[in-house]
């Protein structure tokens, strides 16, 4: 869409990244407003705008007053989806601009490109298609617009920290027959194959291949490798025994399980305080009940400390199938905000 928006007499036009600085401006608008505690940086958004999956003249949409962004939406689409097509809103409106009918024109507009990218999609259209919308649960705003829109809340999530201060944890033995080693890109199919195998059974899982794992886990500016910790097959590879002397490339072993650090540089900058974010933690099902989470996730506040962070925080879903909550609850950490995912299927009537 580009031109007036006749929904609400704005100017429309899909994003791009020389339209980065006034993006930028709005979301830091709508963080003063709403206090949210999110914060990203021009680095982040240019990233985002560089997903060879997402095409921004289709899946992205920007409301402008003149040179001002006072509203957008982005819709991106759940390739390799397994049980059901679940599209991914991500909106924001300028406070100045709220409860004037543009949050519920984005949704519109969601849902229009959402349905249209299930329809031509036969891998999609093969499974139920619907549009998620996320945020804080005390945001009664989004609320109010969600349930006006049709949506339910189908999902919970806790953020949680580990404040880094007093002693360190002792440290947790590997299980036997695997050992704990710092990232190495060596280890980097290894690990994105044991992600795809240890979250297979979790809500709206779909397996990443390559590009969306080199665009958002590994390849992200906010990945931390020197934080980030394996725990291998103790049967060679780097650092093991290499068995490929031939072609001077010793084999890699299978990851058993792995932790991966990210870091916002945007909200230390925004805070003072730096924060290692546990972006992803899994363990292979055949290596599950060993002890493999609790040796990877201790060594991670063990070597966060000694770097300097002020914390430790993570993200889980409140229904983990694993029963992840109460391990990091017992693991010291305390939930410091609260969100809340909504559903609507797509294709149905907003008046049924």
């Amino acid at each position: 869409m580009t031109g007036p928006d006749a929904g609400t007499g704005l100017e429309a036009g899909p994003l791009s990244k020389d339209r980065v600085p006034a993006w930028l401006e709005l979301l830091g608008a709508v963080e003063r407003a709403d206090r949210a505690g999110e914060h990203i940086d021009a680095e982040e958004l240019n990233e985002a705008l560089s997903d060879p999956k997402l095409d921004l003249e289709q899946d992205t949409l920007g409301l402008w007053e003149g040179p001002r962004l006072v509203a957008y939406a982005v819709v991106h689409t759940p390739h390799g989806a397994l049980d059901v097509a679940r599209f991914q809103g991500d909106a924001a409106v300028h406070p100045e601009r709220r409860r004037r009918g543009v949050g519920s024109r984005l949704v519109a507009w969601m849902e229009e490109r959402a349905t249209a990218r299930h329809a031509a999609l036969p891998d999609l259209s093969a499974l139920p298609g619907e549009l998620l919308l996320d945020g804080r649960t005390k945001d009664e705003g989004l609320r109010h617009l969600a349930e006006g829109c049709g949506y339910t809340p189908c999902r919970w999530w806790f953020e949680m920290k580990h404040p880094l201060t007093g002693d360190a944890p002792p440290a947790r033995p590997a299980p036997e027959g695997t050992r704990v080693v710092p990232f190495d890109s060596v280890y980097d199919e290894a690990t994105r194959l044991a992600h795809n195998d240890a979250f297979r059974d979790h809500w709206n899982f779909a397996p990443f291949d390559r590009t969306d794992w080199n665009t958002w886990v590994t390849g992200a500016g906010s990945f931390r490798p020197a934080m980030s910790r394996l725990l291998v097959t103790d049967t060679g590879g780097p650092g093991g025994t290499a068995r490929d002397g031939a072609r001077g490339t010793p084999p890699v072993d299978e990851v058993a399980a792995y932790l991966l650090a990210e870091e916002s540089e945007a909200d230390t900058a925004a805070t003072g305080r730096r924060d290692c974010h546990v972006g992803y933690l899994g363990t292979r099902r055949a290596h599950r009940g060993r002890g493999a989470a609790p040796a990877l996730l201790t060594e991670l506040l063990r070597a966060a400390r000694a770097a300097g962070y002020d914390t430790a925080s993570l993200t889980v879903d409140t229904v983990n199938p694993s029963g992840a909550l109460g391990f990091y609850e017992g693991a010291g950490f305390v939930v410091d905000r609260e969100s809340v995912t909504y559903a609507r299927p797509l294709g149905t009537d907003r008046t049924s």
